[in-house]
């Protein structure tokens, strides 16, 4: 399997750097595996979006995947009672 280019929206960025250190450096390792596997088992599609979900502990990693260019975008990180909600 290729290995897929992972970018971070500034927003999601901000919400990484707001977890504590010891989440913060777990939830960033496995953004970070999402390269060599996007859809690694646990994942969710989320309905009525085309974008997918996995957990890492309390937290939930919101990201979307263009297979074409090879290509995931992590849209939302946040604890698991906030990132669902809009705002």
């Amino acid at each position: 399997m290729a290995n897929y280019r992972v970018l971070i929206k500034r927003s999601a960025a901000k919400e990484l750097e707001a977890l504590p250190a010891k989440d913060r450096r777990r939830v960033a390792t496995r953004i970070q595996q999402l390269g060599s596997d996007p859809r690694p088992p646990g994942c969710e599609k989320l309905s009525g979006q085309d974008r997918y979900r996995i957990r890492q502990g309390n937290y939930r990693i919101i990201y979307s995947i263009a297979d074409a260019v090879l290509t995931i975008v992590v849209v939302k990180v946040g604890h698991r009672r906030d990132v669902y909600r809009k705002r």
